[in-house]
């Protein structure tokens, strides 16, 4: 990429913040009396967290082979999509650009802040259209462009994703939400060659956590600083922070189920093709399928009835649902649902 100066994106505004710093979380002590931050000296959880979660940062380090400064923690990828959209889109001026259909919360956040929302629509295989994308980054001014893949929610991966890095005149934010469920490589092996990439993960997905509310940003070090200057003090908390990192020193379990999941995808598949309701099931690399149905008014009312939750995803993507992977036994129900469904 032609030289990039992360300065030149951000908030003038942003740029001349103080960060908060926590005087504890930098320094070092051997055995400190806390007096220091109006705590109350009884409870369990009476102390504030480490604002700089030093232990999941190194542990992530590791596990995704970067620098600690390469990484910010927020309370969710809801936070970090929120904060990104702060520190460079000025309101009522600047424009973020996102796939349609994808996941909405990128234009709710830039909605918020009075951002300008530019949908670039995919195609009927829900693939980005390189000359559509081309025509729309040369027309208009864009700070910040959110490419989720696998997409949500149509569940497919999106192809050549460095060719939209490169040509972008702004940032670019991978959300890898559902990553672990595919076999494409993590966009992190991109960050040292492109400045004015974010990668997003979650450890809502695959690591089966999202009630924690745990996200992760992987980017440059200047990108972090300015994540780290505008997030609150102490956004993730200490109890979501120690089951992560137990989490990471769980893999075989992490793995395990990984496993199942795409093993239990693998058989709804094969399973839908043969039931009478269903008019399409479009591929996946996560743990959700699009199914596009022959009366989806019909089906979704059915299945609710029944209390089977699914996302109708409908008119937006006509006809159809998103239903999420579940266990084994929540997955039988499923079909046998579908299966007692005519058309």
């Amino acid at each position: 990429m032609k030289q990039f100066t992360v300065n030149t994106f951000v908030r003038e505004n942003i740029l001349a913040l103080q960060p908060y710093i926590s005087f504890r979380d930098h320094n070092e002590f051997e055995a400190p009396v806390f007096l220091d931050t109006n705590e109350n000296p009884f409870g369990t959880f009476n102390r504030y967290p480490d604002s700089t979660q030093k232990k999941l940062k190194n542990k992530l380090a590791t596990l995704k082979n970067i620098s600690p400064d390469q990484i910010a923690v927020g309370n969710g990828s809801d936070e970090l999509i929120d904060l990104i959209i702060k520190i460079f889109c000025e309101p009522k001026k600047d424009a973020i650009l996102m796939m349609n259909p994808s996941f909405a919360m990128y234009g709710f956040y830039a909605a918020i802040n009075e951002n300008k929302v530019v949908k670039l629509d995919l195609d009927q295989n829900f693939e980005i259209i390189k000359d559509d994308f081309i025509k729309i980054i040369n027309e208009l001014q864009l700070k910040i462009f959110f490419l989720c893949s696998p997409n949500n929610p149509t569940g497919n991966s999106m192809e050549d994703i460095e060719f939209y890095i490169q040509n972008f005149k702004g940032i670019v934010v991978v959300d890898e939400a559902y990553i672990e469920f595919s076999d494409k490589k993590s966009s992190i092996e991109l960050l040292d060659k492109y400045p004015n990439l974010i990668v997003l993960q979650t450890f809502s997905k695959a690591w089966g956590m999202a009630g924690a509310r745990v996200g992760t940003a992987y980017t440059s070090k200047e990108i972090i600083r300015l994540i780290n200057t505008v997030k609150a003090p102490y956004n993730t908390n200490s109890l979501s922070q120690e089951l992560v990192i137990q989490a990471l020193d769980e893999q075989d379990q992490f793995n395990k189920n990984v496993k199942e999941i795409i093993n239990e995808r693998t058989r709804l598949k094969q399973e839908f093709e043969k039931i009478e309701c269903i008019a399409k099931v479009f591929s996946t690399d996560s743990n959700f399928f699009l199914i596009e149905f022959k009366d989806v008014e019909k089906v979704y009312d059915s299945l609710l009835e029944q209390e089977i939750l699914t996302s109708k995803r409908a008119p937006q993507i006509p006809n159809c649902i998103r239903i999420n992977i579940g266990n084994k036994e929540e997955n039988n129900q499923l079909i046998t649902a579908l299966k007692n469904i005519t058309s």
